[in-house]
């Protein structure tokens, strides 16, 4: 399974609000991202998860890019801004969205009331007008509603990169301006240290009865930490299981 399918099917896995108030939130969100593309010049995609659509504002930014002159967004039928990917490093493009799957991550594991608090910042390169690539600095929110557990709402800028970056990556806390590099320290929290080498055993072709005799724990016991493995990384198998985490560095 490939990281976004997995993405899919976790964002899609979610139990998404129907009362009114989500939606107050979409309009709102809407005129933030206005506001974003008119003052920033960016480009910026709001992603609807439960609707499975997306709405794109073109910033002065995207005529370096050479696409769409700035006016009004464009609604397009998907949450992938695929007009968008097709610029972007395709070395940089497989990483943007392993990342991204850490992140939903990271942010599921948070308190509601401080989900909205963090931006994920990666540095990617794209493609301009005149063919060659520069870098460039893509930000993504997920924007929170206290109220409800699931994420349904996701936005993306992007716009050139003016600084040094002290990492291709960054989880940032915009309340106290804490940074920390996403790949390594957050995905490790995905499984705990013993689902880990369980993992690792099953990777290695080793049944529950042999995992459970090297450590000297139940067969049970083995098949419940099975059980949380396919339910955290949301896959249907061992193999699965395996490929995905090694995507993701865990193994």
């Amino acid at each position: 399974m490939n990281t976004v399918t997995q993405l899919v099917r976790e964002f899609s896995g979610q139990e998404f609000s129907q009362e009114p108030s989500a939606d107050r939130l979409l309009a709102a969100s809407r005129a933030m991202a206005d506001h974003y593309a008119r003052m920033e010049h960016a480009i910026v995609v709001l992603s609807d998860l439960r609707a499975n659509t997306s709405r794109i504002w073109y910033g002065g930014f995207s005529r370096t890019l050479g696409l769409a002159s700035p006016g009004e967004p464009r609604e397009v039928s998907s949450i992938w801004e695929e007009e968008i990917f097709r610029l972007i490093h395709p070395d940089d493009l497989a990483r943007k969205h392993l990342q991204e799957l850490c992140f939903f991550h990271f942010i599921k594991n948070q308190p509601r009331r401080r989900r909205g608090d963090y931006c994920l910042m990666s540095r990617l390169r794209m493609k301009t007008a005149t063919h060659g690539y520069m870098p460039v600095l893509h930000r993504m929110f997920y924007i929170a509603d206290p109220a409800h557990a699931a994420q349904r709402l996701a936005m993306c800028l992007y716009g050139p990169l003016f600084f040094e970056m002290p990492s291709a990556c960054l989880v940032v806390d915009w309340i106290d301006g804490h940074t920390e590099e996403l790949e390594v320290p957050r995905t490790s929290k995905i499984l705990s240290p013993r689902e880990t080498q369980i993992l690792r055993l099953i990777d290695r072709g080793l049944t529950s009865k042999e995992i459970a005799s090297m450590l000297s724990i139940s067969i049970h016991t083995v098949s419940r930490h099975r059980q949380e493995i396919l339910g955290k990384l949301q896959v249907k198998n061992s193999i699965e299981a395996c490929r995905l985490a090694k995507d993701l560095r865990l193994l």
